[in-house]
C-alpha cells in the first residue's frame, strides 16, 4: 500500500536517514493510527541494515529478550539467531557487536517498536538504553535509533523528557496524528472507496482519521451502511475496540475510562475543578493530572483556556470521534449487540431522530476544532490569529442570559472573527428567529469580553448556507465543508 499524507514525517525520516551524524528519534500518538506502518514502510526499500523489533503486551523479559534476538539475527546474521542473553545489558552487548560487524558505509536503523511493552518491571531496560546509546551506539554515525510506542505518555515522559542519562539525548520527534478529512479522502479513494464529501464526514465522524479503522470500510456501501456494518452487528469490530484500546494502553485502565466518560458527558468541556468534584477522591490531585496528561498525550482528550477565562483554569474536552460516538451510540446498547446485533435499516432510521441531529452537530464542531488551519485559510486570516472558544454561564439565579461561541479567531488587526458552526444535510437558512438570538449572542460577547475589537461573524456550514435578509446583514463569511477538504495543512 503506497502512503497517503504525512508527508512532513516523510521528510523528517528522509532528513535522518541522510545524516552525517548519529539519530535518535522518538516517535508517538494514538493506537492505531498507523505509526509502525509510516517506518517500516518508509524504510523496507532502503538499501540499509533495518532492525525492526516490537514489544510484546505483558511478555516476560525473557520473553522480550527472545523476540528481540530473533530479529537481530534476521536483520545481521542471515536468519541465525545469536544466543539469547539473559538480561539486557547482555542483549545490547550482543546487538553492539553485531552493529560493529556491519560494513563502515551502511546505515543502520534500530526500529524498537512498543519499547513501553518491552521495559518490565525491574528490566532495567531503560537504564541499560542509556548507557549503549551514551557509551557506543551516539559515537557512530551510521545508527539512526528509532524509539516508538503508542503508550504516548510513557514515551513523552521517560524517552523525550527523560531526566536522567538521556536528558535532551532524543534528536527529533514525531507526533504522528490522525488523517485530516483531506487525507481520509485520499485513503478511502485508494483503498476503491468513492464516496463524496458528506459521506465521508460521515464516516469520520464515527471512527476520526484512523487507518486502521478505515482500511475497514467496505467498497460499494454508503456511509450509513459502512456505520451499521462496523457497529451495530453482532459483535461488530467497534463494539471491543472501546475496551482493547484502553487495556492495551493504560494500566487500571478503568480509571482512565471514568475519567474520560465524566469529560464526554459535558458538551462544551468541563473545567479541572468541577471535573475532579466528578471523580472518586484517588482520581483527584496528581494521579488524575497524571493520568490527564496521558489521556492528552494518547490523543483522546485536549485541554484549553477559553477566551478570557484565565482565572478560570483549564477545561477538557474529547477530541476522539470513536469515544464520542462508543458513548453516545455503542455503549448503551452494547448487551444487544453482543448477543444478536440490529437489522438492516437501523443506523439509518437513527439519523432521522433529534438525538442524533444534536450528537452530529457536537460532533462536527469538534471536526472542526481539528481543521483550523484549513477553516483560517478559507477565511483569508492571518496564521497569527489565535483560535478559541468563549462560554457565559450566569450566575445560579441571575436574570441574564448565557451565550456560547463555537469558535474564535483573536485576530492581530484590531477584529475577531466570531464563528458559528452548523451541521445540517441541507443549507442552513437564518431566519428572523435564529438572526435575533445570534445578535443576542454577540451583544453578550462584547458586553460581557468589553472587547473594544471589530467582531465579524462566519458561518462554517457543512451544507453551505442559504442567503437571506439576514445572513446579508450578519454573515461576512460562509466557510463549506469542501473548505475543510481543500488542502493538507
Amino acid at each position: 500500500m503506497a502512503f497517503v499524507g504525512r508527508e512532513k514525517e516523510q521528510r523528517l525520516l528522509e532528513k535522518i536517514l541522510l545524516s552525517k551524524k548519529p539519530e535518535f528519534l522518538a516517535v508517538y500518538g494514538r493506537r492505531r493510527v498507523g505509526k509502525t506502518f509510516l517506518i517500516r514502510e518508509f524504510f523496507k526499500q532502503k538499501k540499509i541494515v533495518f532492525l525492526s523489533v516490537a514489544g510484546s503486551k505483558d511478555a516476560p523479559m525473557s520473553e522480550q529478550i527472545e523476540h528481540f534476538m530473533e530479529q537481530v539475527g534476521q536483520a545481521f546474521f542471515g536468519g541465525v539467531v545469536p544466543k539469547s542473553g539473559k538480561n539486557w545489558n547482555q542483549t545490547f552487548k550482543i546487538l553492539t557487536e553485531a552493529i560493529r560487524s556491519v560494513p563502515k558505509n551502511k546505515t543502520i536503523v534500530l526500529f524498537f517498536d512498543e519499547f513501553p511493552w518491552m521495559a518490565t518491571k525491574n528490566s532495567r531496560l531503560l537504564q541499560n538504553l542509556d548507557y549503549y546509546w551514551n557509551q557506543h551506539w551516539s559515537n557512530d554515525q551510521r545508527i539512526k535509533l528509532i524509539i516508538c510506542g503508542s503508550s504516548a505518555s510513557w514515551i513523552v515522559e521517560k524517552i523525550i523528557h527523560n531526566q536522567g542519562g538521556l536528558y535532551n539525548r532524543v534528536t527529533e520527534t514525531i507526533h504522528l496524528e490522525p488523517f485530516n478529512l483531506r487525507d481520509t479522502k485520499r485513503f478511502l479513494n485508494q483503498n476503491d472507496v468513492r464516496l463524496n464529501n458528506q459521506q465521508i464526514l460521515q464516516i469520520y465522524m464515527a471512527i476520526g482519521g484512523i487507518p486502521h479503522y478505515l482500511n475497514k470500510v467496505e467498497k460499494g456501501l454508503t456511509a450509513a451502511q459502512v456505520i451499521e456494518e462496523l457497529a451495530f452487528r453482532k459483535k461488530s469490530f467497534l463494539l471491543d475496540e472501546f475496551d482493547t484500546l484502553f487495556s492495551s494502553l493504560f494500566d487500571s485502565h478503568e480509571h482512565y475510562v471514568e475519567i474520560i466518560r465524566a469529560i464526554a458527558a459535558t458538551r462544551y468541556g468541563i473545567g479541572q475543578e468541577a471535573l475532579f468534584k466528578k471523580l472518586n477522591a484517588s482520581l483527584k490531585g496528581y494521579s488524575g493530572l497524571s493520568k490527564l496528561n496521558a489521556l492528552e498525550k494518547a490523543g483522546f482528550i485536549m485541554s484549553f483556556v477559553p477566551y478570557s477565562h484565565k482565572n478560570k483554569g483549564v477545561y477538557y474536552k474529547i477530541v476522539d470521534e470513536y469515544i464520542l460516538f462508543y458513548f453516545q451510540w455503542i455503549e448503551p446498547i452494547k448487551a444487544t449487540l453482543l448477543k444478536e446485533g440490529f437489522r438492516k435499516g437501523y443506523w439509518e432510521k437513527t439519523q432521522q431522530s433529534p438525538t442524533w441531529r444534536s450528537w452530529s452537530g457536537y460532533t462536527f464542531e469538534s471536526i472542526c476544532y481539528k481543521h483550523l488551519a484549513q477553516i483560517s485559510e478559507a477565511l483569508n486570516l492571518s496564521p497569527t490569529a489565535i483560535p478559541n472558544t468563549w462560554r457565559y454561564a450566569p450566575t445560579k439565579g441571575s436574570t441574564e442570559e448565557g451565550a456560547q461561541i463555537d469558535l474564535l479567531f483573536d485576530r492581530d488587526d484590531g477584529a475577531i472573527t466570531l464563528c458559528e458552526i452548523k451541521y445540517t444535510v441541507l443549507p442552513f437558512v437564518i431566519d428572523k428567529e435564529y438572526a435575533k438570538k445570534l445578535q443576542r449572542k454577540i451583544d453578550v460577547f462584547s458586553t460581557r469580553t468589553k472587547t473594544d475589537k471589530q467582531l465579524f461573524v462566519a458561518l462554517i456550514a457543512s451544507s453551505g448556507l442559504k442567503p437571506s435578509m439576514y445572513s446579508e446583514e450578519l454573515v461576512s463569511n460562509v466557510v463549506t465543508l469542501d473548505c475543510l477538504f481543500d488542502k493538507s495543512l
